[in-house]
C-alpha cells in the first residue's frame, strides 16, 4: 500500500518544519509548494490525502484531483479561495484555523483606526515638510471620546477590536445578523441594522467573511451613505470593499481616512487607485501577522493535518 501524502499548496511563513513533522509523525509523504494558479496545484495535489493550503486556489478541478475522502486544511480563517459547495459534493473535508491571531487582527485593526483619526500620516508628512503649524497639517482632528465605532459583524476578531476601542471612550454599534441584540448589548455594543451602521458610523471597521452576500458590502452607494469625514477600516477581506469606489470617494474628500490590509486583488497592482489615494494606509494583509501568531497557526494546522492522517475528528470543520 503506498504512503499517504501531506501537500502544502503555498505558504508565506519562510519554513514548514512543523509540516514536515506532522507527515513524518503519520507515516506519510510530505511535499512544500509554492502554487500561484490552479495549474501549478492541480499538479502538486493530484492523489493527495491531506492538503495545507493558504492562497493557491481550491477549484473544482484541484478538489476533484484529490484522493477520496481527503481533507483541505486552510491556513487561516477564510476560505474565499476554497470551492466549499464542489467539497462537500465532492465528499472533501475541509476545515480552519480561525482561533491563531485574534488578537494581532484586532491590534492591526485598532492601530489603524487610530492612525487615522489622530491624523498621524498627516503631522509626521507636514513635519519631513518642514511645516510646525498644526492648522497647515490637517484640517480637523475628531475627538476619540465623541467618535462612534461602527463594527459589522461581531466574532471574535470583531470583539476584541470593540473592547480596544471602548477603551478610548468610543461609543460602539455593530450589526451582525447571527447574532442576537442581547448578545450584542452583553459585548457592549448597540445592535443596530446595516443601513444605521454605515450612516452612523464615525469609524466603520469590517469583520465579515467574503460571501455573495457581502461582496462589495461597501461600494459606492455605502460610501456616499456614510459621514463626511469618516474612517473606513477593512482587516477582514478586500472583496468586501469596491476598490475603485473607495479611491475616489478618499480623492474627493468625502472620507477622512482608509485603513486597509485587503484588497479585491493581491498584490495590489501597480496602477491600482488606492496607491495614489490620499489618506490610505495600507498594508499587505499582515494584520495576523507576529511571531508568536505564525508559529501558532503553523501548529494548529499541522495537528489538524495528524487528525487528519489518522482518521480522527476534526477540530475546525467546515465541511
Amino acid at each position: 500500500m503506498s504512503k499517504k501524502r501531506l501537500v502544502v499548496t503555498d505558504q508565506s511563513f519562510g519554513g514548514t518544519a512543523q509540516e514536515r513533522a506532522a507527515a513524518e509523525a503519520c507515516g506519510a509523504n510530505f511535499s512544500d509548494n509554492q502554487c500561484a494558479d490552479e495549474a501549478q496545484t492541480l499538479a502538486a495535489t493530484g492523489g493527495a490525502q491531506v492538503v495545507l493550503n493558504n492562497f493557491a486556489p481550491m477549484t473544482r478541478r484541484v478538489l476533484a484531483g484529490l484522493a477520496p475522502g481527503a481533507t483541505v486544511v486552510r491556513y487561516g480563517v477564510g476560505t474565499d479561495n476554497v470551492d466549499l459547495e464542489a467539497a462537500r459534493q465532492l465528499g472533501v473535508r475541509v476545515c480552519n484555523v480561525p482561533d491563531y491571531g485574534i488578537e494581532e487582527v484586532a491590534d492591526h485593526a485598532a492601530a489603524l483606526a487610530l492612525a487615522l483619526a489622530r491624523r498621524l500620516r498627516a503631522f509626521d508628512a507636514g513635519i519631513r515638510a518642514g511645516d510646525w503649524r498644526i492648522g497647515a497639517m490637517v484640517e480637523a482632528v475628531p475627538s476619540l471620546r465623541q467618535a462612534t465605532v461602527g463594527i459589522l459583524g461581531m466574532g471574535r476578531i470583531a470583539q476584541a477590536f470593540a473592547r480596544r476601542m471602548a477603551g478610548f471612550g468610543c461609543a460602539l454599534i455593530g450589526h451582525d445578523p447571527y447574532v442576537s441584540n442581547r448578545e450584542a448589548e452583553a459585548r457592549g455594543i448597540e445592535p443596530v441594522p446595516r443601513d444605521a451602521l454605515i450612516a452612523r458610523a464615525d469609524i466603520l471597521s469590517l469583520h465579515v467573511p467574503l460571501t455573495p452576500e457581502t461582496r462589495h458590502v461597501i461600494d459606492a452607494k455605502a460610501l456616499a451613505r456614510m459621514k463626511r469625514g469618516a474612517i473606513l477600516i477593512n482587516v477582514s477581506r478586500g472583496g468586501l470593499v469596491d476598490d475603485d469606489a473607495l479611491a475616489a470617494s478618499l480623492s474627493s474628500g468625502h472620507l477622512a481616512g482608509a485603513g486597509l490590509d485587503v484588497f479585491e486583488t493581491e498584490p495590489l497592482a501597480p496602477d491600482a487607485a488606492l496607491r495614489k489615494a490620499p489618506n490610505a494606509i495600507l498594508s499587505p494583509h499582515a494584520a495576523f501577522y507576529s511571531d508568536a501568531s505564525v508559529r501558532r497557526l503553523q501548529q494548529l494546522a499541522a495537528e489538524e493535518a495528524m487528525r487528519a492522517l489518522r482518521g480522527e475528528q476534526l477540530r475546525c470543520a467546515l465541511t
